[in-house]
């Protein structure tokens, strides 16, 4: 049986950061902030579904909440004059019951995302197109865009075969034991009329050093100090 380990849990406080960063002061209110965490996030997904999302930071300061929304199409998300991010920004104060602060940032390269590669793929799927065309179509995306290697997996009745079988695409490097690697990992499920079909897709992004996340780690506190003298 093989051991797998999570690519982005495995280099948590290395070089990758949580997604959701506050603090709780006992077990009560760390539940209830980490279930209202999904409720934000599900929120998001369910109403901007369309607007290529690719991921949601969270986090949390003394008296209100900041929420970054990174997707590929940001109109979408901010819809005309602000229609959309101002319903959404009224829906998630009302959850919270706090000040919430909207962030809406752009991905530059949609290609070299995990999660926005793994949805593209789940829906050409679901209107189906050769599951093999999507990988390879992908990964060459993907390539051309700048990425130092992807790989793709799914897993299922692939084509409608009678048995399920595990098919792999893969371009480049992509050194998932190595700490220093930067590797964007999504999984996503396409819903097709004989089953469900996984997908998983690794993004080998370059390494990043220890001056590098050093500087990281500065902005973030010149900016949760920015925050906590507003307040």
């Amino acid at each position: 049986m093989g051991r797998k380990v999570h690519p982005f849990g495995f280099r948590l406080g290395v070089i990758k950061d949580s997604r959701s960063r506050w603090y709780a002061a006992d077990k009560k209110t760390y539940h209830q902030l980490l279930l209202e965490d999904r409720e934000i996030r599900k929120l998001i997904y369910d109403k901007v579904s369309n607007a290529g999302i690719a991921d949601v930071e969270i986090e949390r300061y003394p008296g209100n909440v900041t929420v970054n929304v990174y997707t590929a199409k940001p109109g979408l998300v901010i819809g005309r004059k602000g229609a959309t991010v101002s319903e959404l920004r009224k829906k998630l104060d009302e959850l919270t019951k706090k000040k919430t602060k909207l962030e809406v940032l752009e991905v530059s390269k949609p290609e070299t995302s995990a999660q926005l590669i793994a949805d593209s793929i789940a829906q050409q799927v679901q209107k189906r197109i050769s599951h093999k065309r999507a990988m390879k179509q992908s990964v060459q995306r993907g390539m051309r865009a700048g990425a130092k290697g992807i790989k793709v997996e799914m897993a299922g009745r692939l084509a409608g075969s009678e048995m399920k079988r595990r098919e792999t695409v893969k371009d480049g490097r992509v050194p998932l034991g190595t700490l220093r690697a930067d590797i964007d990992y999504a999984r996503r499920e396409a819903h097709t009329t004989y089953g469900r079909i996984g997908i998983k897709v690794w993004v080998y992004n370059g390494e990043i050093l220890p001056e590098d996340r050093k500087r990281k780690l500065e902005e973030r506190i010149a900016r949760v100090v920015e925050a906590s003298a507003t307040n």
